[in-house]
């Protein structure tokens, strides 16, 4: 491949497909015909004289030198951009589309007062909210498919954490809350001390977006010997609290996220008889995306709708969430 006749243009090509997985949604991103953008691979393959992509019934399968290819194209392009069109990004006359994976509860907790400063602003941002299924959202990241994952990653933060600045992906504490026993305010449990052996004892439901039937609450347990029988598990905490709210099934969730359940009212909070870590909510993003003005933009809205997100009351005889 001679580098000195290969046309830019061709890498800006490749990243809409990479990121689209679809040539008519990328030539819909590039406002180029999908015959053009279909060309334009075909360019790139002969410049570098390897196959990037498969075609599949529903969209392109990038290869594995694509794969490769690809983080380092986008973080070029990026940087390029970032020198060629200096200047903050202005959100009342520069639209933008932001993909941020999060859960149903974490959703609701940050959108409406996100909302509310992109009306504020009158900004001409799109919000795209992915749903997030993992625990360890680095993927999602370092492939492009999300510009922000929002939640809580034990074992991927503290990965980060350990790899410092040489990290390609990126972290900010978003807000902490604490673990809290949830039932029915009619429950039986209701008015009788919540000790381990009642905890144990009841029947539970279990939020897991694996499906494991195995959380914290169960780690914790195993430490102790003991055990509990999980009923449901259901990877939404709007059905947790649906469900809970309607049956003498015990859940755990964190005190903040109780609101999200839309249940609060139906709902009884009691300290847990068993010791478990705070939960930590973090943003997640890719390094080459820090220098974006509009990225940056984004995460300060971020970082504003954490703190300005309505508080729960606290649970009686536990410490408030920080």
């Amino acid at each position: 491949m001679n580098f000195l006749n290969l046309d830019l243009n061709l890498l800006r090509v490749f990243d809409a497909v990479m990121a689209e997985r679809n040539l008519t949604r990328a030539a819909q991103r590039l406002a180029m015909t999908q015959p053009a953008v279909s060309h334009a691979l075909k360019r790139l393959r002969e410049a570098l004289g390897e196959e990037l992509f498969v075609r599949q019934a529903f969209g392109m399968k990038p290869t594995s030198r694509a794969e490769g290819l690809w983080p380092e194209v986008r973080l070029i392009l990026q940087r390029l951009q970032t020198l060629l069109v200096p200047g903050e990004f202005q959100p009342e006359s520069e639209e933008y589309t932001f993909r941020i994976a999060m859960a149903d509860a974490t959703a609701a907790l940050l959108l409406p007062p996100l909302v509310a400063q992109l009306e504020e602003a009158r900004a001409l941002a799109n919000v795209h909210v992915l749903p997030l299924t993992t625990r360890d959202p680095r993927a999602l990241l370092e492939q492009g498919e999300v510009d922000f994952a929002v939640g809580y990653f034990p074992s991927a933060v503290a990965a980060l954490q350990s790899q410092g600045n040489q990290a390609a992906i990126r972290q900010h504490r978003l807000y902490d809350s604490e673990y809290v026993c949830v039932m029915r305010r009619d429950h039986p449990l209701a008015d009788l001390p919540l000790d381990l052996d009642a905890f144990c004892a009841a029947h539970h439901l279990l939020v897991s977006f694996s499906g494991r039937a195995h959380g914290f609450v169960d780690q914790a347990l195993n430490a102790l010997n003991r055990s509990r029988r999980i009923v449901l598990t259901v990877n939404q905490f709007f059905t947790a609290g649906r469900v809970v709210s309607q049956s003498d099934l015990l859940t755990v969730l964190p005190t903040r996220f109780i609101e999200a359940t839309g249940f609060r009212d139906k709902l009884l909070e009691r300290p847990l008889p068993v010791q478990l870590s705070k939960v930590n909510v973090d943003m997640l993003w890719h390094l080459r995306s820090e220098a974006r003005s509009a990225q940056r933009w984004m995460r300060a809205c971020l970082i504003a709708a954490a703190g300005r997100a309505q508080l729960p009351a606290v649970v009686a005889g536990s410490s408030p969430p920080g």
